[in-house]
C-alpha cells in the first residue's frame, strides 16, 4: 500500500525519544509533518533534521506539529535529539512497520527511504515528498503543503 493524497493517513503507535508512546490520532485537531528518514546521525539525516528544527516556529504557527520516523531505537534518536536540540518528536520504527505502512520507498531497494507527509487536522494527507538526495527540500516543500511558504 502506498499511501497517497486525499487518503485518511493510517493510524500507528510508536515508542518515542522520551520512551513513552505517541499514536498519530493523538494529533488529532492538528496538522502533523510526518517525515521517514533513514538513519540518525548521518549526515543528509541530520541536514534534513535540522532543517526543520530551524523552521520549527514556521510549522508551530502554522498549526503543525512535526515528528520524524525511522528505524532507530528510542535511546538513538534520544542522543540524536539532544546532540542536535531538536524539539519534535522522534519515533523508532523497528522492522519498519510504519514506513510500509504507509509504502514509504527504498533507494536502491535498501536504504529505507526520505517521504515526507502533510497530513491536515482530519487525519487526511494533503501533500507527500518523496527525495533522497535534497534534504532541506523536504521542509520547503512541507510548508507549500501547510500554504505556509
Amino acid at each position: 500500500m502506498s499511501v497517497k493524497v486525499g487518503d485518511t493517513a493510517p493510524d500507528f503507535t510508536l515508542p518515542s525519544q522520551d520512551g513513552t508512546s505517541v499514536s498519530l490520532k493523538d494529533f488529532r485537531g492538528k496538522s502533523v509533518v510526518l517525515y521517514f528518514y533513514p538513519k540518525d546521525d548521518t549526515p543528509g539525516c541530520t541536514v534534513e533534521s535540522c532543517a526543520f528544527r530551524d523552521r520549527y516556529e514556521v510549522f508551530q504557527s502554522a498549526g503543525a506539529e512535526i515528528i520524524g520516523i525511522s528505524g532507530d531505537s528510542p535511546e538513538s534518536h534520544q542522543k540524536f535529539a539532544a546532540k542536535y536540540q531538536l524539539p519534535f518528536t522522534l519515533l523508532s520504527d523497528k522492522g519498519d512497520k510504519v514506513r510500509k505502512l504507509y509504502g514509504a520507498t527504498t533507494a536502491f531497494g535498501l536504504i529505507p527511504g526520505r517521504v515526507t507527509y502533510v497530513i491536515d487536522k482530519n487525519g487526511v494527507v494533503q501533500y507527500v515528498f518523496d527525495s533522497m538526495l535534497n534534504f532541506k527540500a523536504h521542509v520547503e516543500e512541507s510548508l507549500k503543503g501547510l500554504g505556509a511558504s
